[in-house]
């Protein structure tokens, strides 16, 4: 062995694009401008096909193959020490329906590339490091997402998830029945693994999601943490008149006062380092008919900010701004999530900027915008990210694009950072 040689240097980039090609076909689709999309949805055909291609290269390795109750995928590289807890790492395997090639498959398989790297090199290290594929982190097929990490802190009642169904009506407990049973055909000898196992630190490689990387020109995203979220339904509450009659003055227009209302939330919620994000997206209009005032308008307000103080500040002065603008309608908004930001510990962030700085990769530190699995493993253990670009920060979407090199430099960063955590 040759403990001292960095796994980066032998990161294979032409092995791990081979693989994002592989693994795309399965699930992959054409659209009408000609992106190549996937749809592969948590523990279907598809799903279970990519399992399959997963489990097939840990085996080539002769690494250990487990899971849990759920279907989240662990694999093993073994340390010197057998009984440490390990050191994570790893992503999710599903897509959105009509997703792209690199969300979540990318910490996957940079994950499968590190540890590859890692026995070409030579290299031992202390305590084990796990490969892990979670489960339904897109809640495209079965609500809610991120279930698989979820379920295994703890966060998710595992009963109540087996009770969900899909838009067909098949119960969750049939189709992973059926996957788990297929993961146990062609994984041989896979083991069970209990939820909420000791975890030393995790680190989950992703795409950004976002520009900033590729407007910045830089390769490397050193992730201090992920966003906070204020989530509210609102309605505007006003009267049906008739278009053509009701002088304006005597009516009270729905529609009118939510726009006032998203009018004056914007001006609250403007950020002139464009740190702070706010949408005003799904929306209902009643009885959206044309010639009818609208009595009702209900729509979504979706906040996200890392710092929990402006999360609190601002988003505890949305229902009383929208009743002062809504009038002479009322307002009835309530609150449907409130998540604290994650903030990732200054080691694991240090420990990935050293590693990066170490392979002169161009970075910068940033905050997720995006929920991601290692929320949720940061409940439980110390966590942290590292992102690379994607194209014009498109993401679950057919034209989502990454470079292989930018796929690689990810790896490379990701191989060391793990050797660095798994030592300690």
């Amino acid at each position: 062995m040759r403990p001292n040689i960095h796994p980066s240097a032998r990161v294979d980039e032409a092995r791990l694009w081979d693989r994002h090609e592989q693994m795309a076909a399965i699930g992959g689709f054409v659209n009408e401008q000609g992106h190549r999309g996937v749809n592969r949805a948590a523990f279907s055909a598809e799903d279970i096909g990519a399992r399959r291609l997963l489990i097939g290269w840990a085996k080539a390795r002769g690494w250990a193959i487990s899971s849990d109750p759920i279907g989240n995928i662990f694999v093993r590289r073994p340390g010197r020490d057998p009984d440490a807890a390990p050191v994570l790492t790893g992503s999710h395997m599903d897509s959105q329906p009509r997703g792209g090639r690199f969300d979540g498959i990318y910490g996957v398989l940079a994950g499968l590339e590190a540890l590859e790297a890692m026995d070409d090199a030579g290299v031992e290290t202390e305590r084990p490091i796990d490969l892990v594929a979670w489960s339904n982190e897109e809640g495209g097929r079965y609500q809610p997402g991120t279930m698989g990490s979820n379920t295994f802190v703890g966060g998710y009642d595992f009963e109540k998830m087996l009770a969900t169904r899909d838009g067909d009506g098949i119960e969750l407990r049939e189709a992973l029945a059926e996957t788990m049973s297929a993961m146990k055909d062609f994984a041989g000898d896979l083991q069970d693994r209990p939820f909420n196992f000791p975890i030393a630190a995790c680190v989950e490689a992703h795409i950004e999601q976002g520009p900033r990387l590729e407007a910045d020109n830089r390769t490397i995203g050193v992730v201090t943490g992920i966003q906070g979220i204020r989530w509210y339904l609102t309605k505007v509450f006003g009267r049906t008149d008739h278009a053509g009659t009701t002088p304006l003055r005597q009516r009270k227009d729905a529609v009118q006062a939510t726009l006032r209302v998203i009018q004056g939330f914007n001006e609250l919620m403007h950020d002139p380092d464009d740190v702070l994000r706010f949408t005003v997206a799904r929306m209902f209009v009643r009885p959206n008919a044309p010639s009818s005032v609208a009595n009702e308008v209900e729509f979504t307000v979706d906040f996200r900010h890392p710092d929990i103080a402006v999360l609190k500040e601002r988003g505890d002065k949305l229902p009383g701004l929208a009743a002062e603008l809504a009038a002479p309608c009322t307002v009835e908004m309530n609150e449907m999530m409130n998540m604290a930001p994650t903030v990732f510990p200054d080691e694991l962030i240090n420990t990935v900027e050293a590693a990066t700085r170490n392979l002169g990769h161009p970075y910068m530190h940033l905050p997720s915008g995006a929920f991601h699995d290692a929320g949720y493993i940061a409940k439980v253990a110390p966590t942290t990210m590292i992102f690379i670009p994607c194209k014009r920060g498109v993401s679950h979407n057919e034209a989502e694009d990454a470079t292989p090199a930018d796929c690689a430099a990810g790896a490379q960063v990701l191989a060391d950072t793990l050797v660095a955590l798994a030592n300690r």
